[in-house]
């Protein structure tokens, strides 16, 4: 239990000091001006990158505690933990890349899961559904990611 605290906490010292370095250096938010082959999306695809956060509901728990990495290179970590039922901390790893629909994009895993889509606004990232539809009823707008910073680094994980 103590170990997963540790990781958890160095996982939230990294995305601080990424969060830190990108405020300082504005350059890093800053994106490439190069032909996008999706033009139907309004927020272009070389925007995504960063880390997003939120808090996701959760049948049996407190709430789904999210940060998802969007790499420059395509690749993504989803990291996961279900609050008030367990410490663990879930990883996921895999590629993003645009959705079918306009805004939207698809984080394909690894391992073979399950595809996950989202609808991308501003600075933030909506949870669809299994059919690429946005929640409804009383805590859909909990599905809500936020960008906390920009990053040209893929983040370190040290779990197994």
């Amino acid at each position: 239990m103590r170990t997963v605290n540790l990781k958890f906490k160095k996982n939230l010292v990294f995305f601080l000091v990424i969060a830190a370095f990108s405020a300082c250096n504005p350059a890093l938010a800053e994106t490439a001006g190069a032909d996008d082959k999706d033009a139907h999306h309004e927020h272009k695809s070389q925007d995504w990158p960063g880390i997003y956060n939120g808090l996701t509901p959760c049948a049996d728990c407190i709430g789904v505690k999210t940060t998802l990495a969007l790499n420059k290179n395509g690749s993504y970590l989803l990291m996961t933990q279900f609050l008030g039922k367990s410490e663990r901390e879930f990883t996921e790893k895999g590629k993003f890349a645009p959705g079918d629909k306009a805004n939207t994009l698809v984080l394909t895993p690894k391992n073979g899961s399950t595809s996950q889509q989202y609808l991308v606004e501003k600075d933030a990232l909506i949870q669809l559904d299994s059919n690429g539809n946005r929640f409804s009823g009383k805590l859909a707008d909990r599905y809500i990611l936020r960008r906390t910073s920009v990053t040209d680094k893929q983040p370190e994980h040290s779990g197994h």
